[in-house]
């Protein structure tokens, strides 16, 4: 799908802020347990140890919500993916652009885009598309051009080669905080200013120790990254046949574009 709408987006957007603070030395030796006094340790070896515990996951629930300040609308993000490629959730573009349903498994994807989606990001044929579908979801394959944005933010290898990529991402003084609870919870909090902004990620400070949450603040932006879920399978449910269009036999009816 094409437009302003863009499937990568989500992915992105949390993986610069997770980049924000757990940039620095290279990658440690796996993901150690947070049980060994965590709290003792220095901010840039408990970033460094939160970011190989994110690495690890082979699954996660991802949610956000707000403002990154740059000059996108707000969005939300509701999304349980794993490195199989599979997901489940939903994406809220903000501002009335609409929200879009997302069910993918193996190499099949399903995408239910709401009214105001199409009227947004297909303006003068989304109506169209709207009419077709009467409340069904589209269905493609993963390798579809139309389909391929969203199908590739929908996998959490894309998201981890993010994070892997880049870093040796460290501008801005690292500091960490008193230990804490979040949600009832132990946690330690890392702080990182940079550019105007300040950036806060929550790390367990038992089990694993992985990022709970992350805010950033300050230069326009308001936003909330939530990671939980680790390691617990995608849901496996998906549309029924009754449920769904498809997307080549949707696109035959119609030349606007998508």
């Amino acid at each position: 799908m094409t437009g302003r709408h863009s499937g990568t987006r989500p992915a992105v957007w949390a993986a610069v802020v997770v980049l924000g603070l757990t940039g620095g030395s290279a990658l440690g030796g796996g993901a150690a347990r947070a049980d060994d006094g965590i709290d003792k340790l220095s901010a840039q070896q408990i970033a460094d140890r939160s970011r190989d515990a994110l690495l690890s996951a082979r699954s996660l629930h991802l949610s956000m919500r707000g403002d990154l300040g740059d000059s996108a609308p707000p969005m939300t993000l509701e999304l349980t993916l794993d490195r199989d490629g599979n997901c489940n959730g939903s994406v809220d573009l903000g501002h009335s652009q609409g929200s879009v349903r997302i069910v993918k498994r193996g190499d099949e994807v399903w995408v239910k885009p709401d009214a105001n989606f199409w009227k947004s990001q297909v303006p003068g044929g989304g109506s169209a598309f709207a009419a077709i579908l009467n409340g069904r979801y589209m269905k493609g394959s993963a390798t579809d051009p139309r389909l391929r944005s969203l199908a590739d933010g929908c996998d959490l290898d894309t998201f981890q080669k993010l994070v892997g990529d880049n870093a040796d991402n460290d501008r801005g003084t690292l500091n960490k905080g008193r230990k804490t609870t979040l949600d009832g919870a132990p946690v330690v909090p890392l702080t990182r200013m940079r550019d105007g902004r300040t950036l806060t990620m929550y790390v367990a400070a038992t089990g694993k120790p992985y990022p709970l949450r992350i805010t950033i603040r300050g230069g326009g932006a308001d936003a909330v990254v939530g990671f939980s879920a680790f390691d617990k399978p995608v849901p496996t449910t998906t549309p029924p046949p009754d449920q769904t269009y498809d997307i080549s036999a949707l696109l035959g009816r119609t030349s606007a574009p998508v």
